[in-house]
C-alpha cells in the first residue's frame, strides 16, 4: 500500500483539508520541505503536501471533491 497526493499548495489549505479528513477517522501525512527555520534569510517558500493511504481514497473522496469545489 502506498501514499497518495491529495493536495500541494499553502499551509492553511492543507491544515483545513487535513481536519476535514481526520474528521472521518482517516490518517493523513503532511510534508513540509521549507527551509525557514534553518535559513531564515530566504524566503524559499515551497508548498505543503498532505498524503493519505491508497485504501483510505475510497472513503475520502467526497470530502476531497468537496474541498476541491470550494477552491
Amino acid at each position: 500500500m502506498g501514499l497518495i497526493k491529495l493536495f500541494s499548495g499553502e499551509e492553511i489549505l492543507a491544515l483545513s483539508l487535513q481536519e476535514k479528513i481526520e474528521a472521518i477517522g482517516i490518517t493523513t501525512v503532511i510534508r513540509n520541505n521549507n527551509q525557514a527555520n534553518v535559513l531564515p534569510s530566504i524566503n524559499n517558500q515551497k508548498p505543503i503536501e498532505l498524503f493519505i493511504q491508497e485504501v483510505d481514497y475510497g472513503k475520502a473522496s467526497p470530502i476531497i471533491e468537496e474541498f476541491r469545489l470550494s477552491l
